[in-house]
């Protein structure tokens, strides 16, 4: 396991304001990205990523498992390269041929969040914005005063109205500051955003906003899914944001066996985007995949639900690039650690923009997964 001597202390530097951010105009550079599809798994453990189904927690008892035997024949193979493949068919068939993975401790790539404290609003505000900010430090609904990149490119004329997030968690109009930044978000059991007039979308619209769960404040992935697919193919926005939540969510309620469905549910509806952007003139050869995690989640067999600054194992995350501009490095080892606040910039400078000349506290890019010079 990653030692937590790994742990860094941030330095947050002053604040500069929304407007400040937006004023700044850094100047572009050439690069093949024009588009850019970022997706997220909420909570999911870098340890399923590169080693797939844990051991430790493929019982009854200590994960919660309702079909043993089943989960096994599905998701047991003998070798940690085998399992991550039945896992993440889609990341290791593909990504980990085409593009870079980032964040196996054990073969040193370490990436870690930085704003110590290790659960959602603040790893997404991190993720976005490209710093971590002490003030933001619980999951309550306010606006983000911080200005996302997502926002940060919106305020550009080709980008305007190009921007669009579809989420699970109904935090995220909060996190992106919808009514600021002017970017759709269709976010929660809200049908906003999600196109009109076809058959299919009309009954889907009304599935975002009638299946609530029970006790519960995020919708099904495979809504949030459908609805951002759909609103890709017609609306063909350059900047789609996905956020699932269910690897989160089972992991909470202790079920391992769903935590691990939803995984490959989710690397499916990864895979099916991908192709349509593949099968799509104004995205093929032109658009940049980037998938990542606000959060990790402790160890097995004891802490693995959870995740908070006190479970120092959560601090660590994952990371997976690949696009027309990222080397084919495949999955990294023996690399310098990468931070969460690292993020947001590189996916700024794959679109050609320098981040950090309006945002000088936003980590810098992650040189590896920029086109060589």
């Amino acid at each position: 396991m990653i030692r937590s001597s790994l742990m860094i202390c941030c330095t947050v530097l002053s604040l500069h304001t929304a407007s400040d951010i937006l004023r700044a105009e850094p100047p572009a550079r050439k690069t093949r990205t024009e588009n850019i599809i970022f997706v997220m798994l909420d909570g999911c453990r870098w340890q399923e990523v590169f080693t797939g189904a844990d051991p430790e927690l493929l019982d009854k008892e200590r994960g919660g498992i309702e079909n043993v035997e089943e989960t096994k024949k599905l998701y047991w193979r003998e070798t940690p390269e085998q399992r991550r493949e039945v896992l993440f068919p889609f990341l290791w068939s593909v990504i980990a041929k085409e593009g870079q993975i980032y964040g196996n401790g054990p073969k040193s790539s370490v990436a870690r969040v930085t704003n110590l404290l290790n659960f959602s609003y603040p790893g997404y505000s991190e993720v976005l914005c490209g710093f971590p900010d002490m003030a933001v430090n619980s999951n309550d609904k306010i606006y983000n005063r911080n200005v996302t990149f997502l926002e940060w490119l919106h305020q550009k004329s080709e980008f305007k109205g190009k921007i669009a997030a579809f989420t699970s968690w109904d935090v995220f109009p909060y996190i992106i500051n919808a009514p600021r930044s002017g970017i759709l978000v269709n976010s929660g059991f809200s049908k906003e955003g999600a196109p009109e007039g076809k058959t299919n979308t009309a009954a889907l619209n009304g599935l975002l906003s009638s299946t609530p769960l029970a006790g519960n404040l995020t919708r099904f992935d495979s809504l949030t899914y459908q609805a951002g697919l759909d609103y890709f193919k017609e609306k063909k926005p350059r900047v789609l944001y996905l956020s699932f939540d269910e690897t989160d969510a089972q992991g909470h309620a202790g079920h391992y066996d769903r935590v691990l469905n939803s995984a490959r549910k989710e690397d499916g509806f990864i895979r099916e985007l991908w192709e349509t952007a593949q099968s799509m003139p104004e995205y093929r050869g032109k658009t940049t995949l980037v998938i990542t995690t606000d959060h990790g989640r402790g160890n097995a067999p004891v802490e693995w639900k959870s995740h908070a600054a006190n479970i120092l194992p959560s601090q660590y995350i994952w990371c997976a690039f690949m696009g027309p501009d990222t080397p084919p490095l495949g999955e990294r080892q023996k690399v310098e650690m990468i931070g969460q606040n690292q993020i947001a910039a590189t996916v700024v400078a794959l679109l050609g923009y320098d981040y950090n000349a309006a945002q000088p506290k936003a980590g810098k890019p992650i040189i590896d997964v920029l086109p060589v010079k």
